[in-house]
């Protein structure tokens, strides 16, 4: 008789997979997608009635950098991400949207980004 073992997931892939068993995002509604590395922080506004992307901001990209300045806090950081994606959103034409925390905990630098989401006129 052969035994299957299974790798254990993570906590924050479990807290992951159910969180998306709730959340879906739709054409009129998509999902804000937010994940958190170690070193940096991205958002996506998905459509995952297609799979497709519609809008994205990391705390990469120059205009991100520019905002913030040099040596700004991770914290700062989030939250102009979060302002940056909500107004890529409303160019887009979407105005509201289901918040995706993706298995992280919401505090800290995923809270940020919901708040800058929220001030750029994002509605979840």
């Amino acid at each position: 008789m052969r035994v299957k073992f299974r790798k254990a997931l993570s906590p924050r892939k479990r807290r992951h997979v159910r969180v998306r068993a709730k959340v879906s995002g739709t054409t009129l509604r998509p999902r804000l997608n937010v994940f958190r590395s170690s070193a940096h922080i991205y958002a996506q506004v998905i459509d995952d009635t297609r799979g497709h992307t519609l809008v994205a901001a990391c705390d990469l990209e120059d205009a991100v950098k520019s905002r913030a300045g040099d040596g700004a806090p991770k914290l700062t950081r989030a939250k102009i991400v979060g302002e940056v994606v909500a107004e890529r959103a409303k160019e887009a034409g979407i105005d509201t949207v289901v918040f995706d925390r993706g298995g992280f905990l919401y505090h800290g630098r995923v809270k940020a980004v919901a708040e800058g989401a929220r001030e750029g006129g994002l509605e979840f």
